[in-house]
């Protein structure tokens, strides 16, 4: 099942949803059902060059975390 993000056009709210086929979908905020799917951005990771966190690296795998790796 996708997951696919809405805008209602009622109030405005921004929320998220599992949909199954056809399924109608309603705000979860107002109870409307006057919604609007959005177009979503994926996430990809390629050759391109990656931000530099210092010598020691960065985020967890370069150990800043203190988990060790």
């Amino acid at each position: 099942m996708p997951i696919y993000e809405y805008v209602c056009m009622e109030c405005e709210s921004h929320f998220e949803e599992l949909v199954r086929g056809g399924e109608a979908v309603s705000c979860p905020d107002c109870g409307a059902s006057r919604v609007s799917k959005q177009l979503s951005v994926f996430a990809a990771h390629g050759a391109a060059a990656q931000p530099s966190f210092g010598g020691t690296g960065g985020g967890c795998c370069g150990g800043s975390c203190g988990c060790g790796h």
